[in-house]
């Protein structure tokens, strides 16, 4: 039972891939039993030859050094042979598996963004299906309209990030960098924020630091980070941002005290598609690239980011970019 879960877990090219590697090995062991027997059958014919030895007496030595020096030529030939091999057998088999990796990361995208799309557009249907059957009061109309706004933001974010993250591997995502306040515009991102999620985001921000860096893709580091934080936070999200001077950097940092990720997976969380193993996480809605998303950009504008642990609980997202 045990035999056949673990050949139903490996998939069918790799059974296959180990199955060809399995006869090639036995193949090669063949061969050079074969060669090693072929040369010794030649030395036994040439030495029993008649009246080789009464001829000449150093024949049987002379020919044994042959036999060694050929033996040890086959052995370090096959030697070289089966070091290839073997190195071409574990690089075949590390592509195999990256590709099924990466397989089943897409397919896991796929079904989160099938998700992810029907959500919002239930919900926008269902708000306008309401008002349009219900004569309410103007404070629920209101209170709909602004859910629907809310889903109709989180739509939009998703389908930028996906647009994004093709632009990023066809290599067509081109910023416009320029002079920017980044204490402006991390203010202006905060009211926004916060009017839309009726949230408080708590923190320090220095005044007046400038950088080079294109707006659009600033913003779009500014609301992954933040609804990052915002959406593993739980029903009672605590976050803050806080931005300052460090030498000749302006640090952002945004901190929550959600669910937090475990250390053996902080380093894999810029990977594209990747999503933590932690149960909770995976329960939360995502798709995996807005990290992806926003370690790019962050270079791409000469910048630097990190991810700490939060103490006792969350994440913290460091963000250095150079002051002009």
């Amino acid at each position: 039972m045990k035999l056949n879960r673990f050949f139903e877990n490996i998939p069918r090219s790799l059974l296959i891939f180990y199955v060809l590697v399995t006869y090639v090995v036995l193949q090669f062991c063949w061969w050079f039993y074969l060669l090693f027997d072929l040369n010794n059958q030649i030395f036994d014919l040439r030495t029993s030859l008649s009246g080789l030895l009464e001829h000449a007496p150093g024949a049987a030595s002379l020919l044994r050094q042959k036999l060694s020096q050929k033996q040890w030529m086959i052995f370090g030939e096959g030697l070289v042979f089966i070091l290839l091999l073997l190195l071409g057998i574990l690089q075949t088999r590390k592509s195999f598996r990256r590709e099924n990796h990466v397989a089943r990361q897409q397919k896991n995208f796929l079904l989160s963004v099938t998700h992810e799309l029907k959500s919002p557009i239930a919900s926008v249907k269902l708000y306008l299906q309401t008002l349009e059957k219900r004569d309410l009061e103007r404070s629920k109309q209101i209170e709909l309209i602004q859910k629907a706004i809310l889903e109709t933001n989180r739509l939009d974010q998703l389908v930028e990030n996906i647009l994004v993250a093709a632009q990023i591997d066809n290599q067509a995502f081109l910023l416009q960098q320029e002079p920017i306040n980044l204490s402006d515009i991390l203010e202006s991102f905060i009211q926004e924020f916060e009017s839309k999620t009726n949230l408080h985001i708590q923190g320090t921000r220095a005044g007046q630091l400038r950088i080079l860096a294109d707006q659009i893709a600033l913003h779009s580091i500014l609301v992954n980070l933040t609804e990052n934080a915002y959406k593993y936070s739980g029903s009672a999200p605590q976050i803050s941002i806080n931005l300052h001077k460090e030498g000749n950097q302006a640090v952002l940092t945004i901190a929550d005290q959600g669910i937090g990720i475990i250390e053996e997976e902080r380093h894999r969380v810029f990977e594209k598609f990747f999503r933590s193993g932690n149960e909770e996480t995976r329960q939360t809605k995502g798709t995996g690239l807005g990290l992806y998303i926003v370690k790019y950009l962050v270079k791409q504008q000469e910048g630097s980011i990190s991810l700490q642990a939060n103490k006792p609980k969350g994440s913290i997202f460091d963000v250095r970019f150079k002051l002009i």
